[in-house]
């Protein structure tokens, strides 16, 4: 009975808290306060809502409370027939994995891509974690990339 709807710039602290309290992202709010958190997840958050290149979905509890969210963003390829979603990110708290939430944030995003006219979504799971090794995304219909490796270029 959860509401799946678009974030707005009054979740930004709630998305902060979740965010922090999933606990793996630690070394990127290293020295930050609370409130600092908050701001830094607030300017992230109005850029995606800034303009139609990105997408944020929420899960709201009847109470009013964010069990998890997911943010998308519409890629043009050259080379596709239509752009390409990327899930850069889907959070649920951990008390509320494993009730379906997560699935219908990622139907969402389906739903949005659809009307979009993409060509394909894609994300990117770690092996470690547990939802690649419950095989979370591959229950969804998702195919994992068996020819292809992630690249990453820290700049900071």
């Amino acid at each position: 009975n959860h509401v799946i709807r678009r974030a707005t710039a009054q979740d930004a602290n709630e998305l902060a808290d979740l965010i922090l309290g999933i606990g793996w992202f630690d070394h990127y709010f290293e020295g930050l306060s609370a409130d600092e958190a908050h701001k830094r997840v607030g300017r992230h958050l109005a850029q995606c809502l800034a303009d139609d290149s990105h997408s944020v979905f929420v899960a709201q509890d009847p109470a009013g409370r964010i069990a998890g969210y997911v943010a998308v963003h519409w890629l043009p390829y050259l080379f596709l027939p239509g752009p390409e979603g990327y899930v850069s990110e889907l959070f649920l708290k951990e008390t509320d994995r494993g009730r379906g939430i997560g699935s219908r944030l990622l139907k969402a995003v389906a739903e949005e891509a659809t009307a979009r006219g993409c060509n394909r979504l894609m994300l990117i799971n770690p092996r470690t974690r547990e939802s690649y090794q419950r095989g979370f995304y591959a229950k969804q219909g998702w195919e994992e990339r068996p020819d292809a490796a992630n690249f990453v270029l820290k700049l900071g």
